[in-house]
């Protein structure tokens, strides 16, 4: 990805990110974050040879780390609706995530960074996608 084109796909998002704020569900806020984390990330691993990349590198995951980090604190709260199958699958995930995370930081590669981006960016289509009525109503029963 070319880097005017990446820095006008980023004005774009910013945009639509201001209009979105106001009436954006949780699942939503959940997913644009989860996008956000991936275009930074992505962004490191197109433009790996720049200088300054060690700085993108550690701010991007660092980011990527604090969602997941209250993705954790919220799967771990009693209330928490979710069924405890998913509760407990979305915790190792976030393990996993977390040790990815570090060994990127202790040795990094552009290569290492596809598992993440691609995890929040599936993550993130899961989200957007809405329960057809057939399957909400077959929940609930």
């Amino acid at each position: 990805m070319s880097r005017r084109l990446s820095n006008v796909y980023q004005a774009a998002l910013k945009a639509y990110d201001k209009v979105n704020k106001t009436t954006m569900s949780g699942r939503d806020v959940e997913a644009e974050v989860l996008t956000k984390a991936a275009l930074k990330l992505k962004e490191c691993q197109y433009n790996w040879p720049e200088n300054g990349q060690n700085d993108k590198l550690t701010a991007a995951l660092n980011f990527n780390q604090r969602i997941w980090t209250i993705f954790q604190a919220e799967l771990e709260k009693p209330e928490n609706p979710l069924p405890a199958a998913l509760k407990r699958d979305l915790l190792r995930l976030s393990l996993f995530i977390d040790k990815r995370t570090l060994e990127v930081l202790a040795d990094p590669a552009p290569g290492k960074l596809a598992i993440l981006i691609d995890i929040n960016q599936n993550l993130a289509a899961g989200l957007r996608a809405r329960p057809t009525p057939a399957l909400v109503d077959k929940a609930a029963a």
